[in-house]
């Protein structure tokens, strides 16, 4: 392969990267849509689509191995191919989250904890994915730093959603009856596992943010 085509292919793996993140993007929108608004067909979409990000996931993880076998990119390139594959693999498993907020969505009833802004914490943790993706498509140093700076606050933010459910469980009336309770353990289940995976979507986005300065610069300081 030619220096000049080989260019071409480090474009197009960028290319295949930040069209699967918008894919993901628009999958973890249409989640959390049908988590707040109790919408079973968005959510069966969501969770029927899966199959598609993962199906972008593997051709990725192809054309890497193509060029780490072909071309034994070395320095700068090297790095970008290897955080390519590496933001691949985060992205798909932030599709798999999304899936997950699509099936509590068909599980459990819309929005039982009014007082929480699960849907805030969904933005913002959207948006650190987002502004990950970015970074890496514009080669942005600086925004890499500035998601991985943001991923205390969201994390702050799940925390006290989290302990907000645990003292409503605790503020319950004592003499609810079986079902009523059995209700109330299976909201509190849905509700934890949702802000649960809602920060892990961060904890991807600052992955990415990660990867791409190490790409970047050669700087593995947000690695660890």
């Amino acid at each position: 392969m030619a220096r000049e085509e080989f260019r071409h292919a480090l474009a197009d793996l960028r290319t295949a990267v930040v069209e699967m993140g918008e894919l993901v993007l628009e999958r973890l929108k249409a989640a959390r849509s049908a988590l707040a608004e109790g919408d079973d067909d968005r959510a069966e979409a969501v969770i029927e689509g899966d199959e598609e990000i993962n199906r972008r996931y593997l051709d990725i993880e192809a054309d890497c191995i193509d060029l780490f076998a072909l071309e034994q990119p070395v320095a700068g390139d090297l790095r970008l191919v290897a955080a390519s594959f590496k933001i691949s693999t985060d992205l798909e498993r932030v599709g798999d989250l999304a899936t997950n907020l699509a099936r509590y969505a068909l599980s459990s009833r819309p929005d039982p904890f009014p007082e929480l802004d699960i849907s805030g914490i969904g933005r913002a943790a959207a948006a650190m994915l987002e502004d990950a993706l970015a970074a890496y498509e514009t080669e942005d140093a600086a925004a890499c730093r500035t998601v991985a700076g943001r991923d205390d606050d969201l994390d702050a933010m799940c925390q006290r959603a989290s302990e907000r459910v645990a003292r409503d469980l605790l503020e319950r009336d004592p003499e609810l009856d079986a079902w009523a309770l059995e209700a109330v353990l299976d909201d509190v289940a849905s509700v934890l596992l949702t802000i649960r995976d809602i920060e892990r979507v961060g904890d991807h986005a600052v992955n990415i943010a990660a990867r791409t300065l190490y790409a970047l610069e050669g700087d593995p300081e947000l690695i660890y």
